[in-house]
């Protein structure tokens, strides 16, 4: 396992689950204080490979009771979307290409792409997504694939 510091600076003390900072001066026992959580980021044939993140010791510990949910955020307006962290762990698995929101507008729907992009930038660095925003039935949709 890797020093606390080192991890926490690689994510520049963001929570990887959450996306809110982490004080690095905390007490570790405390609920938003730091916490260094491992995860298999990659199955292969004999195991897996492990990547340490840094996430709020409440978040880390919520992850293990419950699957971990990454919020939209509430100025963007998009209808009926799809949970961002699992979404990401079927296409990491399988691949292809998922829908994860409508919107009303095309003007939404590319605010929600950008957003959608840039968070999983600190999700899930190790893969490379692009986004798909078609226009149909009166609404924009938008799809999530692995580049």
């Amino acid at each position: 396992m890797s020093d606390l510091t080192t991890v926490g600076d690689k994510d520049n003390w963001i929570c990887w689950l959450c996306d809110k900072a982490v004080d690095q001066d905390a007490s570790v026992n405390s609920d938003l204080g730091p916490s260094v959580d491992s995860f298999a980021a990659t199955r292969v044939k004999k195991g897996s490979t492990a990547v340490e993140r840094i996430a709020h010791r409440q978040c880390n510990t919520m992850k293990g009771k419950i699957a971990p949910v990454v919020p939209w955020p509430k100025e963007i307006f998009v209808v009926d979307p799809s949970p961002i962290f699992e979404t990401v762990e079927r296409l990491r698995k399988k691949g292809g290409r998922e829908i994860i929101a409508r919107c009303p507008g095309e003007q939404e729907a590319n605010e929600a792409s950008s957003w959608l992009l840039d968070r999983l930038s600190r999700l899930a660095p190790e893969l490379t997504f692009e986004t798909q925003v078609s226009s149909g039935g009166g609404q924009f949709v938008l799809a999530l694939k692995l580049s």
